[in-house]
C-alpha cells in the first residue's frame, strides 16, 4: 500500500475530486473554539458543556451526557505515542474498563500494534482527523477528506469502522458537525479537561488526581491526554474512585 509523504498532498489529490462538497457552504462556517469553563450547576455540571449541547445537540454534538445518568467516558487524545499507551491498556484491562481513544493518521501508521489492541480489547477508536488541521479552516473538499480519508485508512487496515470524532484543538463550526453527521459520526467534545499534555511541565499527581475526581457529574466525558506521565501513574486510583462512588464507565 503506498504511503504518501505528506498529509497536504493527498489531501489536496482528493480535494479535486470530491468538489461537489461545497454544497457544506450552506452551513455556518463560524470557528468555535470550545472550552467549558469553571462554572458549574448544583449537580457539578460544568454549564459550558450543558450550554453547548443545548446548542449543538441536535446538530451531532455530544459535550455531556444525561444528567440523570450516573454514566461516564473516559476518552484519550493519541497525537503521539509518547511510551504510555501500553501502560494505559494494561490498567484499563485490570479494571475491566473501556476507554474511547482519538487518533491521528501519523498515530495509525506508526502505532499499528496499539491501534489493533485498542481494538481486540474493545475500546472505541476514534477519528482526531488525517492532519490535525483546525476543522473550522478548512474548505468544504478538505473538511470532508480529513474525515472520511482517517476513516477508509482504519477501515482498510484494521477492519474497523469509526462513529466518533474529535475536532482538533476543540475547534469546531456547524459546517464540522454538519460533514460529520453526514459521514455517519458523532462529535465529541468533552465536559472535563485540565492541563496535562506538556511533557516538560506534568501536574503533580496528588494535586491532578484531586482536580480529576472532584470535578466527577453525572454524563461526564473525561478528555485526557496520553502523553502524560501523570495521567497514567494515577489512572488506577481514579478509575477506583469513580466505581467506589458507583459510576458506570462505557466505551462510547
Amino acid at each position: 500500500m503506498q504511503i504518501f509523504s505528506t498529509a497536504a498532498a493527498i489531501v489536496l489529490s482528493i480535494c479535486a475530486a470530491v468538489s461537489q462538497y461545497s454544497y457544506l457552504n450552506d452551513y455556518a462556517g463560524d470557528k468555535i473554539a470550545y472550552g467549558m469553563g469553571n462554572e458549574c450547576d448544583s449537580q457539578n455540571r460544568p454549564l459550558g458543556a450543558v450550554d453547548a449541547q443545548r446548542l449543538y445537540g441536535e446538530s451531532g454534538a455530544l459535550f455531556i451526557g444525561d444528567e440523570a445518568d450516573k454514566r461516564l467516558w473516559l476518552t484519550f487524545d493519541e497525537g503521539y505515542e509518547n511510551g504510555y499507551t501500553p501502560q494505559i491498556l494494561d490498567t484499563l484491562k485490570e479494571k475491566n474498563v473501556r476507554a474511547v481513544f482519538f487518533v491521528t493518521r501519523d498515530y495509525c501508521e506508526k502505532n499499528p500494534d496499539l491501534i489493533r489492541r485498542m481494538i481486540d480489547e474493545g475500546h472505541t477508536v476514534g477519528n482526531h482527523t488525517w492532519s490535525h488541521p483546525s476543522l473550522p479552516d478548512c474548505s468544504p473538499d478538505e473538511l470532508y477528506a480529513e474525515i472520511s480519508l482517517l476513516h477508509e485508512y482504519v477501515s482498510d487496515n484494521f477492519d474497523y469502522d469509526m462513529y466518533v470524532m474529535r475536532p482538533p484543538m476543540g475547534e469546531f463550526s456547524e459546517r464540522v458537525l454538519a460533514c460529520a453527521k453526514e459521514l455517519g459520526y458523532t462529535t465529541v467534545l468533552w465536559s472535563f479537561a485540565y492541563p496535562d499534555w506538556d511533557v516538560n511541565k506534568q501536574p503533580e499527581p496528588t494535586a491532578a488526581y484531586k482536580k480529576i475526581t472532584s470535578k466527577t457529574h453525572n454524563g461526564a466525558i473525561y478528555l485526557l491526554h496520553a502523553v502524560s506521565e501523570t495521567n497514567t501513574a494515577i489512572l488506577a486510583d481514579v478509575i477506583d474512585y469513580w466505581q467506589e462512588h458507583g459510576y458506570l464507565i462505557t466505551p462510547m
